[in-house]
């Protein structure tokens, strides 16, 4: 799926990198990885633990830090804590790794490694619509239905899907035929955030390839 990348090797060297990159802090591998429960679709999850006074600065370079591990493609800071004082959640995505091995980092100061909920619905934590692009949304929505899909999650590729296209107010939703959907899923992202057309191609050569693998 991913040429010769090994997955776990890759989250150890994400570590590592991270915890160079601000003395003090640590990590912790998240998620199925973790529990070794992770299938071929599984993800990196990544909680990432740093002091509190250094917070920002620990931030600031964080994608250099990980471009030494690989390079990285691309790193988004999820909206709803683009402005938090203490947290963010990042999403990266390194070249030549599969889209299905995204990179999710949980950062959080010592103050409130412990709250899962601290800034959860807070509206002074999140960006502001200029700061985000939904179409990048809609498009790991899309590969979440691909996922989906193979694990034979039907609810949650629906779900996915409608949520995706309200992301770029699309009148459009989930119609059962789940890799055309994904490719309108993916078109219509491109259409939003022209920045974003090589990367929707991706999602939708994914979604043909995979069709071929799925029973009718």
């Amino acid at each position: 799926m991913a040429g010769n990348i090994d997955r776990a090797a890759l989250a150890v060297a994400v570590r590592a990198a991270l915890e160079y990159h601000c003395p003090g802090s640590r990590t912790e591998l998240r998620g199925s990885l973790a529990r070794g429960t992770a299938d071929a679709f599984s993800d990196i999850d990544v909680d990432w633990t740093v002091p509190d006074s250094p917070f920002p600065d620990c931030l600031t370079g964080v994608a250099k830090a990980l471009g030494t591990v690989r390079p990285v493609e691309s790193l988004r800071c999820d909206p709803d804590f683009y402005r938090s004082d203490r947290r963010r959640l990042l999403f990266v995505r390194f070249t030549g790794v599969s889209l299905f091995w995204r990179l999710d980092v949980d950062v959080r100061t010592e103050s409130v490694a412990e709250d899962p909920h601290y800034d959860v619905r807070n509206p002074a934590a999140r960006a502001r619509d200029d700061e985000w692009s939904p179409a990048a949304s809609a498009l790991a929505n899309a590969v979440g239905v691909i996922k989906a899909v193979a694990r034979s999650r039907a609810d949650e590729a629906h779900g996915l899907l409608n949520r995706g296209f309200a992301r770029i107010d699309e009148d459009d939703g989930a119609t059962g035929d789940w890799f055309g959907d994904v490719t309108r899923l993916a078109r219509a992202a491109a259409r939003h955030d022209s920045a974003l057309a090589d990367l929707a191609a991706r999602v939708e050569e994914l979604a043909t390839q995979r069709a071929g693998r799925e029973p009718n």
